[in-house]
């Protein structure tokens, strides 16, 4: 019997049926980054530079996965990156995608560019029932929690209210997005005069769809973010203003991590926004080990960008990352088909992920160390790390 046409066995599958169900303004916005597109392109090769060293006669039929994050014990170190105009790949949106995530029970990160409010995102995955049972937290708060991703604004006050909203919906951490002071270059948003399509606004920034219309991408970011934010104008006023863990997600360096540590925040997303802000700059798999000997432990340290599937996720476990972050593959997914195409993506990544584990011998996720790991050098000799 041959499979039926419509079966999507990985990340790639998903994203060519994805992709082709978007008109191309959408479709270039979700998948382009900034000029010549070398770090977009990077964040994903870079991955393949690492061959795997398994090890063999392992009793791997009882594995450990799960793991905490937030005060909440999750199925599989992963979750899903802030992403915003979610509801431009499906009109269900950020809550197919919260529904989704609960249902897979990770954690999300809202995006302050989502189509939906904070407030409706989380409630939409309180009924959710998880793949994983969680006796300790009462059905109704299931589907968390999440983190709210805030840019350094030019103003306080909006700064504030979504601070003040997330928080009280149940958000109990910010992803500080650091790297965008300017939006990026990206040449498919001019050629494609790129607009949020009508109908969709900004609810957490307080931008009309009315409003979207009479401007531009690039110049709606540059009349709300700020370029003058730093270390000591950004931490304390936050640590001032809300209780939720503060991180800082944009991170490529050890210096960077070693003034996050400085700081006192709660860890840092290793993170080059998907490529779509400075191109040619480091992709976060090579970036990671840096941050990580940076860290010393004493700072959690994730990562996003270019992550394809449950191998990759592995990678960056044994390269050091607490947690991986996953951003356009949700949006294939949601394109694809709303929250059963996020599911399929979430389950595919899991299911990846389980057997790389069983294959190479880990029984959990503490086992997961460089060792199991080796690089191709340029010559085309492996090394292990």
């Amino acid at each position: 019997m041959s499979p039926p046409p419509d079966l999507m066995l990985s990340i790639e599958d998903i994203k060519i049926a994805g992709s082709k169900k978007l008109p191309k303004m959408a479709r270039e916005f979700y998948n382009s980054g900034s000029t010549a597109q070398i770090t977009v392109h990077e964040n994903t090769t870079a991955y393949n530079k690492y061959r795997l060293r398994p090890r063999v006669l392992v009793d791997v039929s009882n594995l450990s996965l799960t793991h905490t994050l937030f005060n909440q014990t999750f199925d599989f170190p992963l979750g899903i990156s802030p992403t915003g105009l979610q509801a431009m790949a499906h009109p269900d949106g950020e809550l197919a995608t919260s529904r989704a995530a609960a249902k897979r029970n990770i954690p999300m990160a809202v995006s302050s560019f989502a189509t939906y409010p904070v407030e409706e995102i989380v409630d939409a995955a309180k009924l959710t029932p998880t793949s994983t049972p969680q006796p300790t937290i009462p059905t109704e708060k299931r589907g968390g929690p999440y983190a709210i991703q805030l840019y350094t604004l030019r103003s306080r006050p909006l700064q504030q209210s979504i601070l003040t909203r997330a928080e009280k919906a149940g958000c109990r951490a910010i992803f500080l997005t650091a790297d965008s002071p300017v939006l990026g270059v990206r040449y498919n948003e001019t050629r494609n005069n790129f607009r949020t399509p009508p109908g969709l606004s900004w609810p957490m920034l307080n931008v009309s769809s009315e409003a979207l219309q009479s401007q531009s991408h690039d110049s709606g970011f540059t009349a709300t973010n700020s370029d003058s934010h730093s270390w000591a104008r950004e931490i304390p006023w936050l640590r001032s203003v809300t209780n939720m863990e503060i991180w800082i997600k944009g991170v490529l360096t050890a210096e960077d991590v070693l003034l996050a540590r400085e700081w006192g925040c709660d860890g840092v997303v290793v993170s080059n926004h998907g490529g779509r802000q400075l191109d040619g700059v480091v992709a976060t798999v090579d970036a990671l080990p840096e941050c990580v000997r940076a860290a010393e432990g004493k700072i959690r340290v994730h990562v996003d960008g270019g992550v394809r599937s449950g191998v990759d996720v592995f990678k960056a476990l044994a390269l050091g990352a607490e947690w991986v972050w996953v951003g356009r593959p949700v949006v294939w997914g949601l394109a694809y088909d709303g929250e059963k195409g996020v599911s399929r993506v979430l389950d595919i990544l899991y299911e990846e992920f389980k057997r790389c584990m069983q294959l190479t011998g880990f029984r959990t996720l503490k086992d997961i160390t460089p060792a199991a790991l080796a690089r191709i050098r340029p010559d085309g000799t492996v090394a292990r790390l």
